[in-house]
């Protein structure tokens, strides 16, 4: 007999999420028959601030006991304070507990206090990472014996990409030059990208004009204190003709832009895993992160970690990934 697992899917229909995509592999994983699992999706009749809350609180948890399931797995933060049967709960991370910046208005923090409060009523807890699970015991004051770290893993797709063909519709595409810097993520204040242009400019300075800093992502819409605004500092630094937005990426097409890029760059300030560094080393590219939360972990000896507010040491690290090549294949092989 099967058993029957309840999945909360208010992320199954937002693939550009990091925890669509948890969720859409989780799913495609436990469905194998080796697994023994019935998985059954719950998902939302509507969507809002409001109907996430009823959702989680009120609906998942009623439609997840009316199947007869036997554990509900909600994967992300955001568990119900009575839950009616047994709970597994992921939480990838705590940005609104750790980052200052992101504790949001009031309303969000009465919403943060009330799923950190149904995170402790869980059965079990999956953390992405080592950092994750301390943040998780220390902030939400959970026994540790309940908070188990299951780490990520990169997609098959991500793999080197060698077929000229595929490189050349990518670089041609996007009007990608011969060697340049990537960074593929957010560009909210977290995420550090200031730091990473002020260290390209002395990168440029070093290295001259012939490489390039590629941003790929989703553009922010407009500024504020958590979207700073690039383009005025790529302007101050006179870096517009070497630093170049590109937009969002499919993920057919991710392991390509990672295969050509010359050196990925992650400055970010906190992550509760940073897939996107393991995609790009299992693609082959060398990396440069930062030295914060979980990223040590991913990273290893097999790429720089630097501070996240050194400009000077995150350009020389990049700098040593664009020209020693015994030091890019020694980073390279230990990332594969």
């Amino acid at each position: 007999m099967a058993l029957k697992v309840a999945f909360n899917g208010w992320f199954l229909r937002r693939p550009d999420t990091g925890s669509g995509q948890y969720l859409i592999h989780l799913l495609e994983e436990f469905r194998k028959p080796e697994y023994g699992v019935s998985a059954d999706v719950v998902e939302p009749p509507t969507q809002g601030d409001v109907a996430k809350l009823r959702f989680e609180q009120w609906e998942f948890p009623k439609a997840a006991r009316g199947i007869e399931a036997e554990i509900a797995h909600v994967p992300y933060f955001g568990s119900a304070v009575r839950p009616r049967l047994p709970t597994v709960v992921t939480i990838h991370d705590l940005i609104p507990l750790v980052v200052p910046a992101y504790h949001g208005s009031a309303k969000v923090r009465l919403y943060t206090r009330l799923v950190a409060w149904a995170a402790r009523q869980a059965k079990a807890i999956i953390a992405d990472s080592e950092a994750s699970r301390r943040d998780i015991v220390r902030l939400l004051s959970i026994d540790e014996c309940k908070v188990h770290v299951i780490y990520l893993a990169a997609d098959e797709r991500y793999q080197p990409v060698s077929a000229p063909a595929a490189l050349d519709a990518v670089r041609n595409k996007y009007g990608l030059p011969e060697q340049f810097v990537l960074y593929l993520g957010g560009f909210d204040q977290r995420k550090n990208v200031l730091n990473l242009v002020r260290a390209f400019a002395k990168v440029a300075r070093g290295l001259g004009s012939d490489v390039a800093l590629v941003l790929a992502g989703r553009p922010p819409q407009g500024h504020s204190s958590l979207f700073p605004d690039m383009h005025a500092l790529i302007d101050e630094l006179e870096l517009s003709e070497q630093v170049r937005f590109i937009g969002e990426v499919s993920e057919d097409e991710k392991p390509t832009l990672y295969s050509l890029a010359s050196c990925f760059a992650w400055p970010s300030y906190y992550e509760g895993f940073g897939l996107p560094v393991l995609e790009a080393m299992a693609c082959g590219t060398p990396v440069v992160a930062a030295d914060t939360s979980s990223l040590p972990e991913i990273v290893g000896d097999a790429g720089f970690l630097v501070q996240s507010d050194s400009v000077n040491r995150m350009a020389g690290a990049i700098i040593a990934s664009l020209i020693d090549e015994n030091l890019r294949q020694e980073h390279r092989a230990k990332g594969l």
